[in-house]
């Protein structure tokens, strides 16, 4: 299979390639040249928002483009225009975000969008970017062409958002650890290799149409993913489960301040509580929790514990005074 990836470099495009070259694919990347590209890819280096940023893609024929693009769906529909005679199929990773709020718990792929989203439109928000993104694809390719993987939380190695990274440098320092609860609360995510490994399966078997993509409902919960992490980190770190109640009053924010978390409500129901059935249908497997985490764990500690950071992304995580405010309120 002749394979091009847009990106390539990091988390989920760079994922996608070293499956494809594991799979002795031959594999092609269209970057800015800000990352080193795995070993044994093609590369072509461009800027997709620049004035003639896509002449390196202006010859040149794949079976599948992969396509990860999160900003301007613009960029999107040039590209997809561009390649539409030259590819047989465009894999676009999107998101979940893309489904109208607040998003019913169990939500599946036929679930209403978000409105207003264009496919010519410039940088808006995630979610209508995202969802213009698909727009753009599938108005360049057709339904019968375009596969639309709408991803739900990603983790493992690669990760440049820094949701795990900073749960596993946070126990690996040991002593009391805020542990958001309760312990059995269910998390949903998707390890970025399963992910990458279903859709190079997906495109193999040339599926389209949009699939949600994350882990069954009850893949893992709070309590076994950290405690997943004190087993990897061999730290002597104490988990102090704490109600969202005590959270709240500490003016500590779900998702952000302590990354993963979320409380049971309408956010909690997009975020872990995802309908996947048609992926599981078409293939969809995901590996423990315990591997993800260890194994982000030893690519982090290869890097000296300093993840990657993503530009357009905040840091995540605790800060001291936040975190003593919750132990002194445990």
């Amino acid at each position: 299979m002749r394979l091009l990836v847009l990106g390539g470099t990091e988390f989920v495009g760079r994922a996608v390639v070293e499956a494809a070259l594991a799979r002795d694919w031959q594999v092609t990347v269209f970057h800015r040249g800000r990352h080193e590209a795995p070993a044994g890819v093609r590369v072509l280096h461009g800027d997709r928002v620049a004035p003639d940023g896509l002449d390196a893609l202006s010859e040149g024929e794949w079976d599948v483009v992969v396509d990860t693009w999160s900003a301007a769906p613009s960029a999107v529909l040039a590209s997809a225009r561009l390649l539409a005679d030259r590819v047989g199929h465009y894999v676009y990773v999107s998101s979940r975000s893309v489904y109208a709020w607040p998003p019913a718990a169990g939500l599946d792929e036929d679930g209403p969008l978000v409105e207003g989203a264009a496919a010519d439109a410039g940088a808006t928000d995630y979610a209508h970017d995202k969802r213009g993104g698909e727009l753009a694809v599938t108005e360049a390719f057709g339904a019968d062409r375009s596969l639309l993987v709408r991803a739900g939380l990603v983790l493992g190695p690669w990760e440049n958002v820094g949701r795990l990274p900073w749960w596993l440098n946070r126990v690996a320092s040991g002593g009391p650890v805020p542990a958001p609860g309760p312990r059995d609360l269910p998390v949903q995510f998707i390890d970025v290799r399963d992910l990458a490994l279903w859709t190079l399966d997906a495109a193999e078997k040339r599926l389209t149409g949009p699939f949600n993509l994350v882990s069954p409902p009850g893949h893992t919960t709070m309590g076994e993913l950290l405690e997943a992490c004190v087993r990897a980190t061999g730290s002597a770190a104490e988990l102090r489960w704490l109600d969202e109640r005590t959270i709240a009053a500490a003016g500590v924010e779900p998702w952000t301040d302590l990354p993963i978390w979320i409380p049971r409500g309408e956010l909690y129901d997009a975020i872990h509580d995802a309908n996947v059935s048609r992926a599981r249908a078409a293939g969809l497997h995901c590996r423990p929790a315990e591997e993800t985490v260890a194994d982000t764990w030893a690519w982090l500690r290869a890097l000296g514990g300093i993840a990657p950071q993503r530009p357009d992304r905040a840091p995540v995580g605790l800060s001291p005074a936040q975190e003593s405010a919750l132990l002194g309120g445990s």
